[in-house]
């Protein structure tokens, strides 16, 4: 089963003392577990949002010291900025990221709220997942009024906080703590100072869109429905919300997003219609940022959509997806984007452990050369793998980028996009294989003292055995899938580029062979012996297979380059 990894994201009402915010985060960090994954400090909005991560119980632990070290120090009586808030710690989300629901996630929100309010004596409100009240569920309805007017809203009967006194201190306020799927928190920047232009364009593409009113959408009269209700015109773009206002420290309006649900409105797609939107009222769009950290996916996916638009292969890596999307949006205007260390996923692997694959040639070769007995040959033979996919990959984008094969770039980029996905299961096993290795040494390193830790050390054996020997066989089953790919250049793709496909297949044949050898070997050591000889079976027919396949590829290009 995968660990339950939650992420915790407070937003907290101080953004111009470092020494408050440090103070802050070395409580979240005294939590043995959790990472500080990213700290972003505003300076106009005097908010910063911190993200951490690592299993429930510790995220919890955590948020509830920040909350209490935040409600120490900030004095919400004199602290202004631009952002919308209520309290010391503004409002406090858990997102799940791995191993664990939405509902479960939900859970541990409200187990967090009941500790604030009971322990620190703080208000809290329940909002998104965790507030099972859908009237005052939305973060912007529960925030209305802000610190300002809190004082009375909270005494109002339907504004009793979940948690906490029905009374606001006036020192640290309140705060809303919840449950929720990712937000992208995103800033677009504007050639203008305006922010009643800015506003409008946000009232354009924000789900919530503006009311409606007679004559002159500015100043007419606001039209009512037949339940006395404000009528709306909705904006363009579903899930998201947005403001406009004007940041002084960079001398521009902005508008200001929260992407609620970036499966449904992607940053991309947000950019694009604001860049429209802007356009129709005399306005460009000259770059733009996101706020904290984000997941991977979203900017691939802009990445990918503007090689389209551009009519290049899409089959490229991770790297250049991401660097594309950077451009497209001006994420670099307001300063560096760093994908390292803006990237959940990337801040996540450089935290938790040090990887082979982020390793130079010449590191990992020298890694390979020491006296360790890992990486070994199932990670090398998984890495001869990548290299062969690598090739066929790139013998499609060299054709899809042929100068008269114009026509076929979207046959060659649907192969390259598959030739990239295979490339990174494969450079994934790498580190599984020498993983699996390790798996093995801890469990002969289990104490054996007595029969109850023997017979657990026997079965912590088997069991990393029979993993270690399913890893290899799992390299074989990817590399020898990628030979449709390579067989494909080799027949349809840039004749200039055959030997490179050739190249590639060879990598393959020798991935599959030595993930074999370590199929067998590893084999050979279970002691369950019906499991053994099934993965053995099965690794033989997969390699035969891959080499009768290859070879008979290797003739065509031998026919080709015959004199």
């Amino acid at each position: 089963m995968l660990k339950q990894i939650i992420e915790c994201v407070p937003n907290f009402s101080e953004g111009n003392d470092p020494h408050i915010i440090k103070q802050i985060t070395n409580a979240i960090e005294s939590v043995e577990g959790v990472m500080l994954l990213h700290v972003d400090m505003g300076k106009a909005t005097n908010r910063t949002v911190v993200t951490f991560a690592g299993e429930p119980q510790q995220v919890v632990d955590a948020a509830f010291l920040g909350i209490q070290k935040a409600a120490e120090l900030i004095d919400m009586r004199t602290h202004k900025g631009e952002h919308p808030r209520m309290g010391a710690t503004d409002v406090c989300p858990l997102v799940p990221v791995s191993g664990i629901s939405m509902a479960d996630c939900a859970a541990w929100a409200i187990k967090l709220a009941e500790r604030v309010g009971t322990e620190l004596a703080i208000p809290v409100y329940l909002y998104e997942e965790a507030q099972v009240n859908k009237e005052r569920s939305n973060l912007s309805v529960i925030r209305a009024g802000e610190y300002e007017g809190f004082a009375k809203k909270i005494t109002l009967p339907e504004w009793q906080p979940d948690y906490g006194p029905a009374e606001l201190p006036l020192k640290h306020g309140a705060t809303v703590i919840g449950a929720r799927d990712f937000l992208i928190a995103y800033n677009i920047n504007l050639n203008t100072k305006s922010t009643r232009i800015a506003n409008r364009i946000a009232f354009d593409v924000r789900e919530a869109g503006r009311v409606k009113r007679e004559g002159n959408p500015i100043t007419g009269k606001i039209v009512k429905d037949a339940n006395g209700e404000d009528v709306r015109i909705p904006g363009t773009l579903k899930a998201v919300k947005a403001i406009g206002w004007y940041i002084e420290e960079y001398g521009m309006a902005q508008i200001s997003m929260n992407l609620t649900n970036y499966k449904i409105t992607s940053v991309h797609q947000a950019f694009d219609e604001v860049c429209k939107k802007g356009d129709e009222r005399g306005v460009r769009i000259t770059g733009s940022e996101l706020v904290g950290l984000v997941p991977l996916g979203p900017l691939l996916d802009a990445g990918r959509y503007y090689l389209n638009k551009q009519g290049r292969s899409t089959g490229v890596s991770n790297v250049e997806l991401i660097d594309i999307a950077i451009q497209s949006m001006g994420l670099n205007q307001l300063g560096a984007f760093n994908p390292q260390e803006r990237i959940i996923e990337y801040v996540l692997e450089h935290k938790s452990n040090k990887r082979l694959v982020d390793m130079t040639i010449t590191a990992f070769a020298n890694e390979t050369a020491s006296e360790s007995p890992a990486p070994g040959g199932g990670s090398v033979s998984a890495l001869c793998g990548a290299l062969g996919i690598s090739l066929g990959t790139m013998v499609a984008n060299l054709s899809a980028d042929k100068r008269g094969w114009e026509a076929r770039t979207k046959e060659f980029s649907d192969w390259a996009d598959k030739g990239q996905a295979l490339k990174d299961e494969l450079l994934f096993l790498i580190d599984e294989d020498t993983n699996s290795f390790n798996a093995i040494m801890n469990a002969f390193a289990m104490p054996k003292d007595n029969g109850d830790e023997k017979e657990l050390r026997k079965a912590a054996i088997e069991n990393a055995s029979i993993y270690a020997t399913e890893v290899p066989l799992r390299t074989m089953k990817v590399a020898y899938n990628c030979i449709p790919l390579l067989q494909y250049m080799v027949e349809h793709g840039n004749p200039n580029s055959v030997t490179d496909a050739a190249v590639g297949l060879l990598c393959i044949k020798t991935a599959v062979r030595g993930a074999y050898f370590n199929v067998m070997v590893n084999a050979k050591g279970l002691s369950t012996t019906d499991k053994a000889q099934a993965l053995a079976a099965e690794a033989k027919a997969v390699l035969q297979k891959n080499h009768a396949e290859i070879d008979a590829l290797l003739a065509k290009v031998e026919a080709v380059l015959a004199f």
